[in-house]
């Protein structure tokens, strides 16, 4: 793989609680000012049978994305493109030339950013570097169960947000961020100290207290992480979103939310309902392997 971050952690199967119970959302709707149904398809709780399997340690590093490409020539979707999506002053905009190896368009590089996590990542190009690395996505369930562990809890550390153990807007606050309107001041800010380039943190930054039960490092914040799941509600009668309706079928699935999301969007419930063609420089990856023959 040509890159020391590479790891692969077993994880036991199991019979694992996947979604948020509903007392959960309700905390969630009572905390911050989005509407419940923007996050009510994280219900209702339900347990599901995972396989044992193994999963990166950490997301696939710009090192790592960079052998792949010398190795097999691949363009990534945003190179084909011409343009990445970076946000703005006040919202997403399509920069000509953003790609993975420009974050924030022509004159940006990787410099000192080669354990950082690789970002404007498709779900294809996802595909394309696991598929040449012998590996695949994983699952929407295998990622959540990483993240939490046998017995739910709303971040990979347990009960408690803590700013210290995430790379997502709270922690470059300083403080806990709350609302729109608090989140566009700490962005202003964060555009005047920094610029336009993402504030990804090299991989396993907040290792081990950021770590979830499993030992498995940025499962919440740096970069929102594909998985191999079409979207899908997990009951048809819940009250969700009509977008969120429509998505199902089309749409894959991120997780575990990214450096300019509040702590709401880190949880390890939180579901993104994305076209497989997205991506952002805040989007990312990492692998999952079925276990070798004779293991279980």
């Amino acid at each position: 793989m040509g890159d020391e971050n590479s790891e692969m952690v077993f994880i036991p199967g199991g019979q694992v609680a996947i979604g948020a119970p509903g007392r959960h959302l309700d905390q969630v709707s009572n905390a911050q000012p989005y509407p419940r149904s923007w996050f009510a398809d994280e219900t209702p709780q339900h347990h599901r049978r995972v396989s044992p399997f193994l999963l990166a340690r950490h997301p696939v590093t710009n090192a790592a994305f960079a052998v792949f490409v010398q190795d097999s020539g691949y363009r990534t979707a945003a190179e084909r493109r011409g343009f990445g999506l970076v946000y703005g002053e006040t919202f997403w905009e399509e920069r000509p030339g953003a790609c993975w190896r420009h974050p924030n368009g022509p004159g940006s590089d990787l410099s000192g950013r080669l354990q950082h996590p690789v970002v404007h990542i498709s779900r294809a190009d996802a595909d394309a570097y696991c598929v040449w690395a012998g590996r695949r996505l994983p699952t929407e369930e295998e990622w959540e169960y990483a993240a939490h562990g046998p017995t739910w809890h709303p971040w990979p550390w347990g009960e408690e947000f803590d700013p210290e153990l995430v790379n997502c807007a709270d922690h470059w606050a300083g403080r806990l961020v709350d609302g729109l309107t608090g989140w566009r001041r700490w962005w202003a800010r964060q555009r005047g100290r920094r610029g336009d380039l993402p504030a990804t943190t090299p991989v396993g930054a907040f290792s081990p207290y950021g770590d979830s039960v499993f030992g498995i490092a940025d499962m919440a914040g740096n970069v929102g992480e594909w998985t191999a799941t079409t979207y899908r509600l997990y009951a048809e009668q819940v009250e969700c979103d009509p977008i969120l309706r429509q998505a199902q079928g089309r749409y894959g699935v991120l997780r575990g939310g990214g450096w300019m999301n509040l702590r709401w969007q880190t949880r390890t419930t939180e579901r993104i309902a994305c076209d497989p063609a997205y991506s952002t420089w805040a989007s990312g990856f990492r692998c999952a392997a079925p276990l070798p023959s004779g293991l279980s």
